[in-house]
């Protein structure tokens, strides 16, 4: 995370100042490759707290202890940055030109494909932030991808960037959700966005579709997800799983390939996205027989790396067996 600290405002915006610095902080955005920026006010999220609590006491969040901890930060973004008044999210396409795996072949999500997003977003949240602070006088702010407990999707919903379907992933009506989410909290008032209305209708494909049955309309049991199983889950995956994993051993995006908005979804432009040439067409032998020596070289600077060579290889006996 990013941090700008400088004397605490002193002086009231105008109107005029307000929407300044918002079409200055979304015109920038734009120009650093962010497709959609939506910006809702800095408040506590009082209807997302008993659900929250209630997920919780239902335990499914697995074994993700850190998901427990810091509930008041997740609920309230004053908490995080003092003084906020404003929280920016940030929408950044992920969506591949094509499909890395073959019929013979294990599969990883498509947000893995290339380099670790983590780093090119942050570089990206920092450069925002300098050139806020360059242009809107005494602001301070912090910003965060993955990197503190915030509700991601919850803000983005709030700041009209799309729903939050029932496969609990945030959806844009005009582009699906193949998307990282980022967020800037600001200490200056700006022109908030309205939040937009649930398009899911009827549809239920994602759920009927999840393998591992972690789905029920807007709520994942993530200890039964393919993703938390593969990734987040240490331990042995349960037997119970056997046969459902769908050759998947790094997440899983099944959830959003059924999604009709996803019908929507166009390639990025990232190249820092792309997948180096070792992983294209993988076959199912190759996956088998990887050494931790190409797996090292492979996913150098991949996502992949949270779930090391071992938990990898856990995966592919999974899915063998």
């Amino acid at each position: 995370m990013y941090r700008l600290v400088t004397p605490a405002l002193c002086f009231k915006m105008t109107n005029t100042d307000i929407l300044k610095n918002t079409a200055l902080i979304k015109n920038t955005a734009k120009k650093l490759g962010f497709e959609y920026c939506g910006i809702s006010r800095a408040e506590h999220l009082r209807e997302e707290a008993p659900r929250l609590k209630k997920w919780l006491e239902k335990n499914h969040h697995g074994k993700m202890a850190y998901m427990a901890n810091h509930f008041d930060k997740r609920l309230d973004p004053t908490v995080l940055v003092e003084n906020a008044k404003s929280v920016i999210s940030l929408l950044y396409n992920y969506y591949p030109e094509s499909e890395i795996d073959s019929d013979d072949s294990y599969k990883i999500a498509r947000y893995a494909y290339g380099k670790d997003y983590h780093y090119l977003i942050k570089d990206k949240l920092k450069d925002l932030l300098k050139q806020v602070q360059g242009h809107i006088k005494d602001v301070e702010g912090r910003a965060f991808v993955d990197s503190a407990p915030v509700l991601e999707r919850q803000w983005a919903a709030r700041g009209g960037l799309g729903w939050i379907g029932k496969n609990t992933m945030l959806i844009n009506k005009n582009s699906g959700s193949y998307f990282f989410i980022a967020e800037v909290i600001l200490n200056i008032e700006l022109e908030y966005d309205n939040p937009v209305g649930d398009f899911c209708g009827t549809c239920s494909k994602c759920i009927d579709a999840c393998p591992t049955q972690a789905l029920t309309p807007y709520q994942m049991d993530a200890s039964k997800c393919i993703s938390y199983l593969t990734i987040e889950l240490k331990d042995d995956i349960p037997a119970i799983f056997q046969g459902k994993m769908k050759d998947w051993i790094f997440g899983c995006d099944i959830c959003q390939e059924v999604c009709p908005w996803n019908r929507f979804s166009e390639p990025h432009k990232e190249p820092y996205f792309n997948p180096v040439e070792k992983l294209k067409g993988m076959s199912r032998n190759e996956w088998i027989e990887m050494t931790e020596e190409v797996f090292k070289d492979v996913f150098r600077k991949s996502a992949v790396k949270r779930t090391k060579y071992k938990g990898l290889m856990r995966n592919i006996r999974f899915n063998r067996s």
